[in-house]
């Protein structure tokens, strides 16, 4: 049974990229697009006693960096600044709201972490591209 687990191994990384991934890009676009969500997520981030201009740092590398680990594309890259990104979120808002939905955040830092350790895998395009 292991030695099976083992084989598929490179299946793991696949879907942990692909669940963060699309996580990411959803919720990057969701502080993106719709008109004014942008000023909206910039000013909330302003409430934490942040600077603003990082509301629009934390938006774009969600989204882009959520399209680079759905490709596994700069999978190491994109995943160390989402990782960065999610703790910087984790200790502003989560650990002073309690460990409720922001364990969440937690978890995805964590998937982010594993994937800048092990690079995309076997099924990315850095793999292909010889930038793994």
């Amino acid at each position: 049974m292991s030695k099976w687990l083992s084989s598929h191994q490179r299946w793991g990384s696949f879907i942990l990229r692909l669940a963060l991934g699309l996580s990411l890009t959803v919720h990057g676009y969701e502080k993106l697009f719709p008109h004014g969500a942008l000023h909206a997520f910039e000013h909330f981030v302003a409430t934490l006693g942040l600077p603003r201009p990082l509301g629009i740092i934390s938006a774009y590398t969600e989204f882009i960096g959520g399209i680079l680990l759905l490709l596994g594309l700069f999978t190491r890259l994109a995943a160390a600044l989402v990782a960065i990104n999610l703790l910087v979120a984790f200790f502003t808002i989560g650990i002073h709201e309690g460990f409720g939905i922001y364990n969440y955040i937690l978890v995805l830092a964590a998937i982010a972490i594993m994937l800048v350790l092990t690079g995309a895998g076997a099924l990315g395009i850095d793999r292909k591209i010889g930038f793994s």
